[in-house]
């Protein structure tokens, strides 16, 4: 059995290459290729980089609040037999605790949760680790 729910989001056209992404509560991104804005791949990115520190903060912080907190997410984007696609993601976490009781105890669960939002929680990566249809149609 599986426990669904379903999410959803809008893209609009602004103009050539530049579009907005909107959420059904009301948020939204601009995304385009070539400029300083984020691309789509990096949005990929993005809602790794996101989705595993949503897992991680949410529970270390209960502990202590970090002194620093930083996600970097890298990819090597090819082309090939296969058609453009990333590899060799890789999500690298930077964060500090203060010097306290309770940045050890946050200090201490952080291996854990980083390894439990790899292999559990991070809907994103996890989605990409499983590989998930994509459809395309059509109105």
């Amino acid at each position: 059995m599986t426990d669904q729910d379903q999410r959803r989001v809008t893209l609009t056209r602004d103009s050539m290459g530049r579009y907005t992404v909107r959420n059904d509560r009301g948020g939204s991104v601009t995304t385009s290729s070539g400029t300083d804005e984020l691309s789509p791949v990096e949005l990929l990115l993005a809602g790794i980089a996101g989705c595993t520190a949503v897992d991680v903060d949410t529970v270390t912080s209960r502990r202590a609040e970090p002194e620093s907190f930083e996600i970097e997410v890298t990819a090597d984007k090819v082309k090939d037999e296969h058609g453009n696609h990333l590899k060799d993601i890789e999500v690298t976490f930077r964060v500090r605790f203060p010097d306290d009781e309770g940045g050890e105890a946050a200090r201490t669960i952080l291996p854990s949760l980083v390894r439990r939002s790899h292999e559990e929680f991070c809907t994103v990566s996890r989605t990409i680790m499983l590989g998930a249809e994509v459809t395309s149609r059509l109105e």
